[in-house]
């Protein structure tokens, strides 16, 4: 079972990076935005053992503090 988790979180994690080649004529601010929550959905899963609650948590508080880490750059 654990196998299974991690691959999905590979599989996820493959999917964001590839998601945000497209990135291309967004702002730094939204940059750091949505690569803040992916970083805190990816973490969000892997604390909480990949519970929905635990990732959607983690991406919003990783868009967060990723916008506002952006704000300055």
């Amino acid at each position: 079972m654990k196998t299974i988790k991690r691959l999905a979180v590979s599989a996820v994690a493959a999917a964001v990076m590839l998601g945000m080649v497209g990135c291309g004529d967004m702002s730094t601010r939204d940059k750091y935005t949505v690569g803040g929550a992916a970083a805190g959905a990816l973490g969000g899963a892997v604390l909480t053992g990949g519970s929905g609650v635990g990732t959607i948590g983690g991406a919003a508080v990783g868009g967060i503090i990723g916008n506002q880490v952006g704000k300055n750059k």
